[in-house]
């Protein structure tokens, strides 16, 4: 019965399908060039598309009678009525510029501009038309498309290669097509079901598939924290006549209706604004269309320019919504040279649905099962934007490609012209080593990180490759053995650690490591070896504090909630001190102060004896709110607005296999970023601990807290820039820290001249740990970043208890908005 019942089903649709009867032309202007993703609507209806890059467009509509309306920012609309029978027809379309009306004004002597007033209007109307709508759905389609104009031939020393066999310089370089139903429910609360996606040479790609509802009645428009995570302020923004200058250019009729057009102009450059024009509807005013634009001067990062464009339609008597959307980013970057487009129409509006209670959930984006698998023929049917020529040639081109790349021995000849070594990638880069036909790679660092110094071992490397192997999108291997030897201790330490990641729904892995390995006292890793030998050799001051060990440890990680982690694991270690073996110094200074021994001074005044150290640890994470995408057979983690909370607890077990320790240690700790839009983004990271139990500990078991006595900044949220390593470790009942800084991200500075047009960022904070009044210590600093998108200086000032008191510089590479 089901098998017939599904006959059923297949006919009937097939048949609904073949009612509808495609309406195809070309939209121009009257000078007969081409306007690309013009919309074309049946007036007061839901249906629609929009023109591709070429004016071309699609519309498939059952048999009747219908007036069309063809719109594109800047012409005049034009209607035609057709009768939809059973042939195809083609409409074309011949739009003319928008003819202003412009009443003569005399502007000055107290006259103002009439856009002004305008404006305060579509102000005051602004949050009604934002809020207008408790909830919507509508279908959209999505096609994104990126092109190189030019690009160099090397790049950091590595060929530029698209494995495509095309060597020419103009080049498509992403395609994508998108279908999905997008939903909302006030505040903000949002889906997206995607039930079709493709990318151009990738068989079972995912394609670009959110489609961000931008809307200019937000005060501030969120279009990407990489291009600038302030946002940027909407011409009808409810401050945004400090912002800009309003110019009336003349109004215009369309369906009964007087539209105003306005120019819109910064007042300051270098601030998160736009340029371009916006179209009010009078005495309703609403945002009738827009075209707006971002440059540099717009405090924009990555892109060069960024174009929107907007389009509103009428869905019910009184309610508009955007009926087009297209972006043009333009790119200049390292020699690349690149434009795009990037459409996307929402159309079949339902307004106010009744959504079920569990509808909206923590997952925003969701990809249907076989949804990158949609044949081409597909795609034919439900495409409402033509292809370009070059697009489909894209397709086919690439999609054949990607059936011989498919061929081992294909994969195979690739990977030996790709897997040579350079000399890039020997001493700076380090390099990785593909073998596609087997989903694995090899890869190993540059020598700069392999080959140290310190005065325990002397010059050593510490030689670490990777072999890594992907069985199936979930399911992955690594592999890293390690080689140390010191030339000067003539101590050879071999370990190997290897991970195995799993789980369909969430990532889950396995780590074990064992072998014989140097540690840092402290295990978190403060000294980077590169810049202690830096410090060791030019300077004389060695902070790197070692030891040697005989490990073996376990870590199981798995995600047990949404936005929950949990990770135990158990190690252990037979702990061996070492000696200072090497004073190699290649310094001028002729008087240096005599090293330090392999040990915190600070803390005691001798080394440890050998010991054993059986420890387990228990560390659960949450972070409310998460959001994710979901994919056919894994979820992508996007975040949360909330906090991500930790707690953690480690037993030293006393007696096991030998084990000398016997402690209990706990830690509480809360961090996020806040982004607080035009002011910029506020990071904290807050966290309490201490010690149950420290009946038996050594020196690596002790809190230690991150100091950093090198000119380089270490993690800036988990440490402490000024601090010395071991002086104020602990192993008190109770310490709290602190660790807040405020990236500005062109607030302030947009201001200065010179420096505004170097982009430069303010950033401040402060950091402290407090273990009692006898064990304190605070820091203060300020800054700038941003400087040539990755460094950042701060001065930085440093107060502890027994009258501790320093300044220094550090410098960290970090942009504005990246990490360390």
């Amino acid at each position: 019965m089901k098998k017939y019942l599904l006959l059923i089903i297949f006919l009937t649709g097939s048949h609904l399908l073949a009612l509808a009867v495609p309406v195809t032309g070309t939209v121009k202007d009257n000078k007969g060039n081409l306007l690309p993703f013009a919309s074309v609507i049946v007036k007061g209806g839901i249906l629609g598309t929009t023109a591709n890059n070429e004016g071309k467009y699609v519309l498939n509509l059952p048999a009747g009678s219908y007036i069309l309306q063809c719109m594109h920012v800047g012409y005049k609309m034009m209607e035609k009525e057709v009768t939809v029978l059973q042939q195809p027809l083609q409409i074309d379309f011949t739009l003319l510029l928008q003819e202003l009306t412009l009443q003569e004004i005399v502007i000055g002597d107290g006259v103002e501009d009439p856009a002004y007033e305008i404006i305060r209007q579509a102000i005051k109307k602004r949050s009604f038309y934002k809020n207008q709508v408790n909830a919507f759905q509508c279908q959209v389609y999505i096609k994104g498309q990126l092109r190189l104009q030019d690009y160099p031939a090397t790049i950091f020393g590595q060929k530029v290669d698209f494995a495509d066999g095309d060597t020419g310089k103009n080049k498509m370089i992403y395609l994508s097509e998108t279908i999905a139903t997008y939903s909302f429910q006030k505040p903000e609360k949002e889906k997206v079901e995607v039930t079709s996606t493709r990318v151009s040479g990738q068989a079972e790609g995912f394609g670009f598939g959110s489609p961000r509802y931008v809307t200019f009645y937000d005060n501030n428009i969120q279009i990407s924290n990489a291009l600038n995570p302030r946002g940027f302020i909407s011409p009808i923004a409810e401050n945004a006549l400090n912002f800009y200058r309003y110019q009336f250019m003349g109004s215009f009729t369309e369906n009964g209706r007087l539209i105003n057009h306005i120019k819109v102009t910064p007042k300051r450059s270098y601030e998160p604004l736009f340029s371009g024009y916006i179209n009010i509807v009078e005495e309703e005013w609403r945002i009738h269309s827009v075209d707006l634009m971002l440059t540099k001067r717009s405090q924009m990062e990555l892109a060069d320019t960024l174009r929107i464009e907007h389009l509103y339609v009428p869905v019910s008597k009184d309610v508009w919504m955007i009926h087009s959307q297209v972006v043009y980013p333009a790119v200049k970057m390292f020699g690349f040279d690149a434009k795009g487009s990037f459409v996307t129409v929402y159309s079949d509006y339902t307004l106010d649905p009744e959504f079920d209670k569990k509808f909206f959930s923590n997952i925003i984006l969701a990809y249907d099962t076989g949804s990158n698998k949609k044949p081409r023929a597909y795609w034919d049917t439900v495409r409402p934007v033509p292809l370009l020529d070059d697009e489909l040639m894209d397709y086919l081109k690439k999609d054949s490609l990607e059936i011989v790349r498919r061929d081992p021995r294909y994969l195979d000849s690739v990977d030996r012209r790709k897997n040579r070594f350079t000399p890039a990638g020997i001493l700076i880069f380090g390099q990785t080593f593909n073998r596609q036909s087997k989903k694995s790679s090899f890869s190993y660092p540059p020598l700069i990180e392999i080959t140290n110094f310190n005065t325990v071992e002397g010059f050593n490397i510490n030689l670490g490759p990777t072999y890594a192997r992907n069985f199936t999108e979930n399911r992955s291997v690594s592999i890293t053995p390690t080689v140390r030897y010191g030339f000067t201790n003539r101590h050879l330490n071999a370990d190997v650690a290897t991970q195995y990641t799993f789980g369909k729904w969430r990532m889950n892995s396995i780590a074990l490591a064992g072998g014989k390995k140097v540690f840092q006292i402290n295990n978190n890793n403060p000294v980077k070896p590169i810049v202690n030998s830096y410090n060791t050799l030019l300077f004389g001051s060695n902070y790197l504090k070692i030891y040697e060990a005989a490990f073996a440890e376990i870590l199981y990680t798995r995600g047990v909630g949404e936005g929950t982690t949990i990770k135990a694991n158990i190690s252990y270690q037979d702990r061996m001190p070492l000696e200072n073996t090497d004073d190699t110094y290649w310094g001028k200074a002729k008087n240096i102060t005599r090293r330090t021994p392999n040990y915190p001074v600070e803390l005691v005044s001798e080394n440890f004896q050998r010991h054993q150290a059986l420890v387990a640890a228990f560390t659960v994470s949450y972070r409310p709110g998460t959001k994710y995408i979901q994919l056919p057979e894994r979820k992508i983690n996007l975040g949360s607005k909330y906090p991500m909370f930790t707690v953690s607890f480690a037993k030293g077990i006393n007696g096991l296999l030998g084990s000398d320790v016997d402690y209990d240690r706990w830690k509480f700790s809360v961090k996020d970023d806040i982004n607080v839009k035009l002011a910029g983004m506020f990071d904290y990271n807050i966290s309490v601990g201490g010690f149950f139990n420290n009946r038996r500990l050594e020196i690596p078991d002790y809190q230690h807290f991150n100091g950093n006595r090198m000119l380089v900044a270490t993690e800036y949220l988990n440490s402490f820039q000024l601090a010395p390593y071991y002086a104020r470790s602990t192993t008190e009942r109770l310490y709290a820290t602190l660790n807040i800084e405020h990236h500005f991200n062109g607030f302030l500075t947009n201001k200065i001249p010179f420096i505004k047009t170097l982009n430069l960022h303010l950033i401040g904070g402060a950091n402290a740990f407090v273990v009692n009044k006898n064990n304190y210590y605070y820091e203060a600093f300020g800054g700038i970043e941003n400087i040539l998108k990755i460094l950042r200086i701060d001065y930085v000032w440093g107060f502890g208890n027994q009258g501790f008191q320093t300044s220094a510089v550090r410098i960290g590479f970090r942009g504005g908005f990246g990490g360390n």
